[in-house]
């Protein structure tokens, strides 16, 4: 019986770690919007808003307005960005 036990709170204890050693299964620790025209040149987060590629990494050049970037959220204005896409 006592090994049961320990087998289950060594199983409880290898579970608990995974859950908070991964972070899209942790407590979300600060929210983040999309923040359009702030992105440099090969480091946006996906895909243009206009279209013109479907990956991260692929902007063209610093600062492009249908590029974009994660940021936590109330910082893009901040950073001279747009929250909204660019009309196309």
């Amino acid at each position: 019986m006592n090994k049961s036990v320990a087998l289950h709170a060594a199983l409880a204890s290898v579970l608990a770690l995974g859950v908070v050693a991964n972070p899209a299964l942790a407590e979300d620790k600060g929210a983040k919007e999309k923040c359009f025209g702030v992105a440099k040149k090969g480091a946006n987060d996906c895909a243009t808003a206009n279209g013109s590629h479907s990956c991260a990494g692929q902007a063209k050049a610093d600062n492009d307005p249908n590029e974009w970037k994660f940021v936590p959220a109330g910082t893009c204005e901040k950073m001279g960005g747009k929250t909204s896409a660019p009309a196309r």
